[in-house]
């Protein structure tokens, strides 16, 4: 109402700044009056001279001066034409008093948005401080306090708090998302790889069980078969991985972003001597298992360590830099990633074969700077 009555009043103000000069008539108005006043003088003069008031000279004097200013106020007058004057006048004001309200209301209608809220200052900055990311988890949180219930909102939040590290709150969202929106093999992938995150990379039993179902769902579902290959490495059985992650490869466009990364699990498996790049095996598993997560972390963050001193002295060996690149990218430690790619860049020199691989799993791992 308050944008109507200031649109309002700023039209009237437009419309009496051209209605003001077109109301000033005073030139041609005194024009007229001088012509009048004059010949009533002239009148006067002859009565004075016919009456004995005035001699002949001093009247002929007085009607030459007064016809002079006659003459004057006579062309004043002709030049303003009043009739054309007017008519031009009344033209101008019909238009400004037409065409500008209806004008300008009309143009504001059609590139206006008149029916758009005000919104606060700080509701368009948002507070200060607050990253993006974190500002757009927040509010889904908090709407997800209101309804628990919303399973596309648990979808939503999902996948962000992967990016954003936080596996088990990634995997509580998934579960709810389950609940409330039903089974399909991507949830039940999304699941499963967020449970696996949170136990450092080890496919669990519950993750195991994810994935299965999402391919029983889906049964194209590439990350759920890298996982099941995965677990399959993890439990000891390594020809049973390769052949997941071959049948992986077969059934997959050959363009895919991911495909090199599964060529060099498969590569790992193949050709690596188990010196060179050491693994958990399944007595490993085993023994992780029955360990606290603490403990498991530890247990992990040696495993990496001993890997990362060893490749300082056998640089030229790719298996073991490809594993502790994906070890690091596992852990979240993406910075030390990208600093083992550097090593291993500078260690492997200009093999082409070995530098193509390393490329190809910077990219599978979304690594690029």
């Amino acid at each position: 109402m308050t944008l109507w009555f200031v649109l309002a009043m700023m039209t009237a103000a437009a419309v009496f700044a051209v209605l003001w000069p077109l109301g000033r008539r005073h030139a041609a108005i005194s024009a007229g009056n001088d012509v009048r006043v004059y010949r009533d003088q002239l009148e006067e003069i002859d009565h004075d001279r016919a009456a004995g008031r005035i001699g002949d000279a001093e009247a002929e004097a007085a009607r030459v001066e007064v016809s002079r200013r006659l003459l004057a106020a006579a062309e004043r007058g002709a030049a303003t034409p009043a009739a054309l004057s007017l008519w031009w006048r009344r033209a101008v004001a019909a238009a400004a008093l037409i065409l500008l309200p209806v004008g300008s209301g009309a143009l504001y209608l059609a590139l206006g948005s008149p029916s758009l809220p005000g919104q606060p200052l700080a509701a368009r900055l948002g507070p200060q401080g607050i990253p993006p990311i974190a500002q757009l988890v927040a509010q889904i949180e908090a709407q997800l306090e209101r309804e628990p219930r919303d399973g596309r909102g648990w979808e939503v939040l999902a996948p962000v708090y992967m990016q954003l590290g936080r596996f088990e709150d990634a995997a509580r969202a998934w579960r709810n998302t389950l609940a409330y929106s039903g089974s399909s093999g991507q949830r039940e992938s999304g699941l499963g790889e967020a449970l696996t995150a949170a136990a450092n990379g080890m496919v669990t039993a519950e993750a195991k069980k994810a994935f299965e179902r999402a391919v029983a769902l889906d049964a194209d579902d590439a990350k759920a078969r890298y996982f099941l290959g995965l677990s399959a490495e993890q439990d000891g059985h390594p020809a049973e991985a390769a052949a997941i992650w071959r049948a992986l490869l077969a059934s997959a466009p050959a363009d895919v972003a991911w495909a090199g990364f599964v060529r060099d699990e498969l590569a790992r498996l193949d050709n690596t001597p188990p010196v060179k790049s050491p693994g958990p095996s399944a007595e490993d598993v085993a023994a992780a298992a029955a360990l606290s997560p603490e403990q498991r972390q530890q247990m992990i963050l040696d495993m990496v360590e001993g890997l990362a001193n060893r490749l300082k002295t056998d640089g030229d060996d790719i298996e073991g830099w490809l594993r502790l690149v994906r070890a690091y990218t596992v852990l979240g430690e993406h910075d030390k990633a990208r600093s083992a790619v550097s090593d291993a860049r500078r260690a492997i020199g200009n093999d082409a074969d070995k530098l193509r691989r390393l490329d190809d799993l910077v990219k599978g791992l979304g690594l690029e700077s």
